[in-house]
């Protein structure tokens, strides 16, 4: 099975090459220097989630288009193939499920943070929207200065196109869905 940074590297590399844009206006773009773009590029480098956001942003294409190959009409999703990312030392899990696709402006993940996990994300392009479902453990999310709780069972839905955060505030595994909703 390829490795997410080869497959980061050749959707990088492809995306940019399609759309005819140099290293240094990719840089520009995103706020990612032209050398570690290269390195993404090359396969020389394994980004984190925040860089692959910062790509995503400022390219205007969707997180999963970056980080998944493109899928068939039809798959089942077997948990042995997701290729697991991580933040915060590896508190913070992300399981990429289903990618964005653009004829559905959405993509689906599940997330596992460890307690006191953190994530501090970026804001996604304009009117983007997440849901997020807490299965067990309990979410502190911020947005707009504002804190809201989330605990099992319980779901929120917020503006993603500002900066936000989600943060494991309880003494347990939180486990949660997250569902990204692009405009058209």
């Amino acid at each position: 099975m390829e490795t997410i940074n080869l497959i980061i590297a050749k959707n990088l590399k492809a995306f940019r090459e399609h759309k005819k844009l140099s290293l240094e206006r990719v840089a520009e773009l995103t706020g990612v220097s032209k050398t570690m773009i290269g390195q993404i590029e090359r396969g020389e480098s394994s980004p984190t989630i925040t860089t692959i956001w910062k790509i995503a942003n400022g390219l205007k294409i969707s997180f999963s288009s970056l980080i998944n190959n493109p899928q068939p009409d039809a798959k089942v999703v077997l948990g042995s193939e997701i290729q697991i990312l991580t933040e915060d030392n590896g508190k913070f899990r992300v399981y990429p499920h289903f990618p964005f696709e653009d004829d559905r402006r959405f993509e689906v993940y599940s997330i596992e943070i460890d307690p006191n996990g953190f994530l501090s994300a970026d804001s996604h392009g304009e009117g983007t929207e997440e849901f997020l479902t807490v299965f067990g453990g309990e979410l502190t999310v911020r947005v707009n200065d504002l804190e809201y709780t989330v605990r099992s069972g319980d779901s929120i839905r917020f503006k993603a196109d500002r900066p936000h955060t989600y943060h494991n505030s309880g003494e347990t595994l939180t486990r949660l869905s997250m569902v990204i909703y692009y405009p058209i």
